[in-house]
């Protein structure tokens, strides 16, 4: 289990600059999301990105499919299977990708 306290997370990201993605440098986890969520901007799907995207945004929706107040097919059963230090840990990594 990680054990990443948030502020470190941001510092992390912040240190860590521009990445591309690469499933050799995705933290624990993270490969259960590359198989709905596309990283390339060119992969049709009506699945969002997550590749870029703000890690307060990932971290709020993973906490809504948690509990339930956000509908969902599978997430929900994904997003419980996640510590929160998981989630945020795999969101600031999202969050430092681009294309």
């Amino acid at each position: 289990m990680l054990r990443y306290p948030i502020a470190g997370l941001a510092l992390l990201v912040s240190l860590a600059g521009p990445a591309s993605v690469a499933a050799a440098d995705a933290p624990p986890g993270a490969s259960s999301c590359s198989g709905c969520h596309a990283a390339s901007a060119e992969v049709q799907t009506p699945v969002p990105r997550l590749v870029g995207r703000p890690a307060a945004e990932i971290v709020t929706t993973m906490e809504a499919f948690r509990t339930g107040q956000r509908q969902a097919t599978v997430m929900d059963r994904i997003a419980k299977g996640f510590s929160e230090s998981e989630i945020a840990y795999i969101a600031a990594w999202y969050a430092a990708l681009n294309d």
